[in-house]
This record gives structure tokens, sequence and C-alpha cells, in this order.
């Protein structure tokens, strides 16, 4: 995501896949990040380690059982409510949401038309 909210990469995972499986191949190309914004299930040392590799700050708070405590900037967390709203928008697309495409190729191409269409919107 764009600092306004707008898809910039994604990737598919498996239904059974952690979306964490494929966070650190986002990562791959973008040294201009300022900084990482996920939720608690991205708190993982590897991922922070590459994302502090990039020079960027994670913003991602620390899960409850993490031994040691780590801070994250709160306010900046707030504008994660961004992505979840794009998530709401492009669920509105009745093909995304039941997923009636059953080769994975086409469901990425609909996600791109219609992350295109609430660009231009």
């Amino acid at each position: 995501m764009d600092g306004l909210g707008n898809l910039g990469r994604f990737r598919l995972t498996g239904g059974k896949r952690h979306d964490i499986t494929e966070a650190e191949n986002l990562l791959i190309g973008m040294e201009d990040v300022e900084a990482v914004i996920a939720d608690k299930a991205f708190d993982a040392a590897n991922l922070l380690a590459r994302i502090r590799e990039l020079g960027a700050r994670a913003v991602i708070p620390p899960r409850a059982n993490r031994k040691e405590v780590r801070d994250y900037d709160v306010h900046h967390y707030k504008s994660r409510n961004l992505m979840e709203r794009f998530f709401a928008r492009i669920k509105q697309f009745r093909r995304i949401a039941t997923r009636y495409d059953k080769l994975a190729v086409r469901f990425e191409a609909f996600i791109s038309i219609a992350a295109a269409f609430i660009w231009l919107a």
C-alpha cells in the first residue's frame, strides 16, 4: 500500500498458508520505504530484521507473548486503517469476495483491475 491507501504490490498465498510467508518477498526491491505497517501477526524476528536492513521503521505492535517488549509508533500505526478500508472496498466486487475465478492468474488479474478502478474513482 502507498501512503494514500492504494494497492502497491500483492502476492497470493494458498488458503491455508499464513501471509507472513510472503511478507519478506514483498519487501524485495523496495529500498525507498520509510516504514512498514502491519498487525501483530507479522511480529517475527526475521521479518523485523529484514525491515531494519532496508533502513525502514517497523510499525508492528509486539505480540503479547513476546519476551522482550519493543516500542512502536502508536500514532503511525493508526494509519493502518487505510489498508483495512482498501480491503473493505475491494470486497465490494462480488467476483473477489466470492472468489469465482478458480485459477490464481485470473484472480490476480481481477484484483489488479479492481485496484486500478478504486485508484481512479
